[in-house]
């Protein structure tokens, strides 16, 4: 029975370093995952620095080349008066395509971002979501796994309860055996030995008869012999 007792808690030693295991393993994804997804947003945000610092640096070459256009307006304007209308209502027509297109341009630019964001929140989702499946789908396995396990114990405990009873019941009956024979035997010693006293006794009592008929009246010689 200690044997027994040795082995359950040698398993239940067993079982519970396995789930430590496990539980550090998920520990480590966990942390990994959650790494991958700061390393992410680091990512995209050094990007929209990145396109931030471009808008900037093209802005002030808009700037510069606006600049350079005013001086050269102003050239030109002294050159030509008569056609300063005409050129400002040119330029500002430009301009205001210039900024239509600008904004169009950044309107874009902030739907694609928001539509990457969605996206990478959505893979995050269901990458939780796929991640929990799989850790329920283990627990799962596992209980099945233990619940077996228990069976097979109980099992194997009643087979060798079983098997300790037929063994009782046979050295039982193989110690009735035992005393049965032996008390056979002590009758048949008994039997024996009545039968040699009664074959003891006869003779002796032959011989006294015999002892009887020759002391009569005879030959004393043979009285004597016997």
């Amino acid at each position: 029975m200690d044997c027994g007792t040795g082995k359950v808690e040698e398993k239940k030693k067993t079982e519970e370093k396995k789930k430590t295991e496990e539980e550090e393993k998920k520990k480590t994804e966990e942390e990994e995952e959650k790494k991958k997804t700061e390393e992410e947003k680091k990512k995209k945000m050094e990007e929209k620095k990145k396109t931030e610092e471009k808008e900037k640096k093209e802005e002030k070459k808009e700037k510069t080349e606006k600049k350079k256009k005013t001086e050269e307006k102003k050239k030109t304007e002294e050159k030509k008066e008569s056609s300063e209308e005409e050129e400002k209502k040119k330029k500002k027509k430009k301009k205001k395509k210039k900024k239509k297109n600008e904004k169009k341009k950044k309107k874009k630019k902030k739907e694609e971002e928001k539509k990457e964001k969605k996206k990478t929140e959505e893979n995050f989702k269901e990458k939780t979501e796929e991640k929990k499946k799989t850790e329920e789908k283990e627990e799962k396995k596992e209980k099945e796994e233990k619940k077996k396990k228990k069976k097979k114990k109980k099992k194997e405990k009643k087979n060798e309860k079983k098997k300790k009873k037929k063994k009782k019941k046979k050295k039982k009956k193989e110690k009735k055996e035992k005393e049965k024979k032996k008390k056979k035997k002590k009758k048949k010693k008994k039997k024996k030995e009545t039968k040699k006293e009664e074959e003891k006794k006869k003779k002796k009592q032959q011989q006294k008869k015999r002892k009887k008929i020759l002391s009569g009246p005879g030959d004393r010689s043979l009285q004597w012999q016997n």
